[in-house]
């Protein structure tokens, strides 16, 4: 039987906190920094991106991911890290954690929410969150840089993408970076920073979502030398996406 998610939250002064109690029973909300991990010798490797993710390990067993949240774009350059606070349940990192904990429920192939802060400082806020860390796997850049994919793994790319998208799951930038493939093979999407729940009647989002991933690989084939992808490649992501619909349908 699957443990009954258990969110609990916790605020000191400007800080606020939800955690799931039964991930972590000894939180602390100086777990959302890097400095925490860092004492403990618990850091176990890092990405760059707009900043530093940081991958730790909890009790010797549990894998997770830290991340800071980083302004992008223009304003990013001006403004680093902070964001207009309105109210907790409307922070970046309040709703992914909700989306997250959404797509637990739905058995999709997401990372697993642990906790997120919340630091006020008068009408802004700075945010933090720990997820769950896919293990033994590497986002497609990586992959496809050293070697090509079979159709069938093509396909079940698209047929993964399509499950969050017949679950109504909007990712804000679904690109290359963000799918990974374990040593199962098995497809997995990250980094649902603003992303939502999104009804069909909202626009046709679905098919932006995969136009953006296609520009995302054109990109990459044309900044990487060795980069193993091609139209057939597209198609055949394609198919295993049309795939699904096909037999939803049937059903």
């Amino acid at each position: 039987m699957a443990k009954v998610e258990t969110m609990e939250t916790l605020q000191q002064g400007n800080v606020y906190c939800q955690y799931d109690e039964n991930e972590i029973k000894d939180f602390n909300p100086a777990m959302l920094d890097a400095e925490f991990w860092q004492q403990q010798n618990a850091i176990t490797g890092s990405a760059q991106g707009r900043g530093t993710t940081w991958f730790v390990c909890y009790q010797n067993t549990k894998h997770w991911v830290l991340r800071h949240y980083y302004r992008g774009g223009m304003i990013g350059k001006l403004i680093n890290d902070s964001y207009w606070f309105s109210s907790h349940q409307n922070t970046r990192a309040a709703k992914e954690f909700a989306l997250l904990s959404t797509m637990q429920r739905f058995g999709l192939p997401a990372p697993k929410p642990i906790a997120y802060r919340v630091k006020k400082h008068g009408l802004f806020y700075r945010a933090d969150l720990l997820s769950t860390r896919i293990q033994n796997a590497q986002d497609l850049v990586a992959i496809l840089t050293e070697q090509t994919l079979t159709d069938d793994l093509w396909k079940k790319i698209g047929t993964t993408i399509k499950r969050f998208h017949d679950n109504n799951i909007y990712h804000h930038d679904l690109n290359a970076h963000n799918i990974l493939i374990n040593d199962n093979n098995e497809v997995f999407i990250i980094d649902f920073d603003r992303g939502e729940v999104r009804a069909n009647n909202q626009g046709d989002w679905q098919q932006a979502n995969m136009a953006r991933l296609q520009r995302s690989f054109m990109k990459e084939l044309g900044k990487l030398p060795n980069f193993h992808f091609n139209q057939d490649n597209w198609k055949s992501l394609l198919e295993g996406y049309l795939i699904l619909t096909s037999n939803i349908s049937e059903n």
